[in-house]
């Protein structure tokens, strides 16, 4: 198939999907999320000898994915008040990343903000070279990350993505790891996804189904509180105060808080 904002390879067992919107910093759209469901759909439903029992997430070398496309946001046909914003793909995206009968990993080089976190914080491992930085930008324009936390907090607990959340901030890898945020993290990140795929292909689809649906059910936040997630993430994006500053960050270059 051919796709438009991601790269698409299979070597069974393994999918990898490359995000690929060099021009928009990598951040996420309608497409990319419909590309990629297409795709991790048919790595759920492949089988026997093209089965695929391990999907990578890659960005570009400097930048993973940097959340939403505001642009994109704002540039839709509807007027201000009824513009249409549904989180819910995106959110039932990471779903199948989190719950999918693969285990998925994210191999992170460069920036990773807000929604690109998502992908991250979905994932089942990440990996990461030292290049690697994070950070929850939202509030900064008076939004909050409402779909990514369920995600974040179950894999690095409520005060830590708190915490990264209220200060906005870039955090280097090394605070990733100590968080649990990344599982692994090396200078040749590629010989350690290498490492990792050589032991994983040992897995076999039927057993990480099993064991993954057991995991969250022990662990279950993203889908018990998918409803209220999606309902706080339209109610910023409805916010005509929001979206202006949003909008004039894009155009001047300016945050809320700056005077012209």
């Amino acid at each position: 198939m051919n796709y438009t904002t991601i790269d698409v390879r299979f070597q069974p067992p393994v999918c990898f999907i490359q995000f690929n919107r060099p021009e928009a910093n990598n951040t996420i759209n309608a497409q990319l999320i419909e590309e990629c469901g297409r795709v991790l759909e048919e790595c759920e439903f492949r089988k026997d000898e093209e089965s695929i029992t391990v999907v990578v997430l890659e960005g570009l070398p400097d930048v993973f994915c940097f959340g939403a496309d505001f642009k994109g946001i704002l540039d839709q046909p509807a007027p201000e008040e009824t513009r249409p914003h549904d989180p819910e793909p995106l959110y039932d995206l990471w779903l199948k990343l989190a719950t999918g009968p693969f285990v998925s990993i994210s191999h992170v080089r460069g920036k990773v903000n807000a929604g690109g976190v998502g992908f991250v914080a979905a994932s089942d491992i990440v990996l990461a070279d030292t290049t690697a930085v994070f950070s929850l930008s939202e509030l900064l324009f008076g939004l909050f990350p409402a779909c990514v936390l369920p995600f974040l907090i179950r894999k690095i607990g409520f005060q830590n993505a708190h915490y990264l959340t209220l200060m906005t901030r870039p955090f280097f890898v090394e605070k990733a790891v100590e968080w649990g945020l990344v599982d692994a993290v090396d200078t040749t990140s590629d010989t350690l996804l290498r490492h990792h795929l050589l032991r994983l292909r040992y897995l076999s689809k039927k057993g990480i189904s099993s064991y993954k649906a057991y995991m969250n059910q022990l662990v279950g936040l993203p889908l018990k509180y998918k409803s209220m997630a999606i309902q706080a993430n339209k109610q910023v994006f409805s916010d005509p105060d929001n979206m202006a500053g949003i909008l004039r960050y894009l155009n001047e270059g300016l945050f809320p808080w700056e005077k012209e």
